[in-house]
């Protein structure tokens, strides 16, 4: 059996006529840049995430990157992220002239630990950015009562994290900004890169759509310089055809990562390999669903392809040890647990459309296999 770590044959097939209708609708109207349709979007995944504003940007990337112009983040300022997850939570960072301050990570959830964050705030420190990783909340909670202590804003990475919830409250709706990413991997994804920011502030919702189009309150008048990063029409469309079925698909996610785990308590294996930690009052929507391994990751990860079965590491390097960050002078063991996670973790295949012959034949693989 071939199990892949993701499928979106199935969700699309199930969807075609609807997405045709939508993509005629965008060539018809001549509009493919914002407009209308992105308007719309916005308004849905405002009511979806429980947030005032909504604004529609190019990637996820860029969502990083507008959040932190907009809250006015410049070189010789200092924000506080986490070293693991996707580049671009630090890259924007740097981007804008800033400095990347990585603390450690929570080892049961892998995102940000708030106990550790204000021991790391200076003078410097504008800005905190937290990631919801693999469809997991960070402690929200902790984390903004540091923050509202030192008068800092919080930005949302919840690139990963439609649809989650920290005590009942949206991901992208707790700090002063969230940040969405579009792109086809998640579990809301178009048909190439599209991104989104969230805000309950005015000012900055107005702020983060000038931002977009090159700073300009209309086409050629400019009160600050911006960049160029406007949502597609056609990602809008698709992605409206979308929306109104991804809490059923998170409910599906959320359904097979049960199942694994009950398949995994069963299945008695021959080494340690832990199922993933869901925190009280989270809503996980398990964008991935990430194991440790402590010994033998790499050979397992050898055994399952195999086998047929799709597997990836999120992520093989933590971000304080990427080449390109050397001159934030961290070095090996700075971030022991980011630094572990990296070595231990792997994601097994998870999406709606998952069989439970297809996940029990994955978890027949692990039972196979001898370190």
């Amino acid at each position: 059996m071939n199990v892949p770590l993701l499928d979106l044959k199935q969700q699309h097939a199930a969807l075609r006529e609807e997405l045709r209708a939508a993509t005629d609708r965008i060539i018809d109207s001549q509009q493919f840049v914002l407009g209308e349709e992105v308007r719309l979007l916005e308004e849905e995944i405002a009511r979806y995430s429980q947030v005032k504003h909504a604004a529609g940007c190019a990637s996820g990337s860029d969502a990083l990157l507008l959040a932190l112009m907009a809250l006015d983040i410049k070189a010789g300022d200092e924000v506080i992220t986490t070293p693991f997850s996707f580049f671009a939570t630090a890259s924007s960072i740097a981007r804008v002239g800033a400095r990347p301050v990585f603390v450690d990570i929570e080892p049961r959830t892998y995102n940000l630990d708030p106990s550790l964050v204000e021991a790391a705030i200076t003078e410097r420190t504008r800005a905190i950015i937290p990631v919801h990783l693999y469809g997991q909340c960070a402690e929200m909670d902790a984390l903004l009562e540091v923050a509202a202590r030192h008068e800092l804003p919080v930005i949302e990475d919840a690139a990963q994290a439609i649809g989650a919830e920290d005590a009942g409250r949206c991901a992208g709706s707790m700090g002063a900004i969230g940040c969405f990413s579009f792109y086809p991997t998640k579990n809301l994804g178009g048909a190439g890169d599209g991104g989104m920011l969230t805000t309950n502030d005015d000012s900055l919702a107005a702020r983060l759509r000038r931002l977009r189009v090159h700073g300009g309150a209309t086409e050629y008048i400019h009160r600050e310089i911006g960049i160029n990063s406007r949502l597609d029409a056609l990602q809008a469309a698709i992605l409206r055809v979308k929306l109104p079925h991804l809490n059923s698909w998170s409910q599906g996610r959320r359904e097979r990562a049960q199942t694994y785990s009950l398949l995994l308590t069963k299945a008695y294996l021959a080494f340690d390999l832990r199922a993933p930690f869901i925190r009280e009052n989270a809503r996980h929507i398990f964008h991935q669903f990430v194991v440790r391994v402590p010994e033998h990751r790499d050979a397992l990860i050898e055994h399952l392809k195999a086998h047929g079965v799709g597997v990836k590491i999120y992520y093989p390097v933590p971000l304080h040890l990427q080449e390109c960050f050397e001159y934030l002078g961290y070095r090996e063991g700075a971030l022991p647990l980011a630094e572990r996670a990296a070595r231990e973790t792997l994601a097994l295949p998870i999406y709606p459309e998952l069989r439970l012959e297809q996940q029990q034949y994955v978890v027949d693989v692990l039972k196979r296999f001898r370190p």
